[in-house]
């Protein structure tokens, strides 16, 4: 369930390491958690990220919920469908639910691969 090209932060974002820049969402056991998304709140880009600092908000049904970045580096684009869209994250979490991109300022440290996570996952679902 959890794509195995990506890397998972223990507060539930992914990361996708595409050169010097890095995708950013949540996962899908975060949205399911989470339940249906109403609204979300990104960075701008130009804003700086810092690995582990909180840097937006998701809002569901059931809660809201900081996001924190799982790299550090300047924000580069945001996800703008889910202004508008905030379910695309629910429908799509590893795909077009992603949130923003960042340029990374330092190799990613801390991070789990999909195992390790699934792992966290299993141990958090009990």
């Amino acid at each position: 369930m959890n794509p195995k090209e990506l890397l998972y932060a223990k507060s539930h974002e992914w990361v996708k390491i595409e050169g010097d820049e890095a995708v950013v969402g949540i996962s899908h056991f975060a949205q399911e958690q989470l339940g249906d998304l109403t609204f979300v709140e990104l960075p701008q880009p130009g804003d700086q990220a810092e690995a582990g600092a909180e840097i937006g908000t998701v809002e569901s049904v059931k809660a809201a919920s900081e996001i924190y970045s799982p790299v550090s580096g300047e924000v580069t684009a945001v996800n703008t469908e889910l202004e508008n869209a905030p379910e695309l994250v629910n429908k799509d979490a590893f795909g077009t639910g992603w949130l923003f991109k960042v340029r990374l300022s330092a190799a990613p440290e801390g991070l789990l691969d999909a195992d390790a996570y699934a792992a966290l996952c299993a141990a958090e679902a009990h």
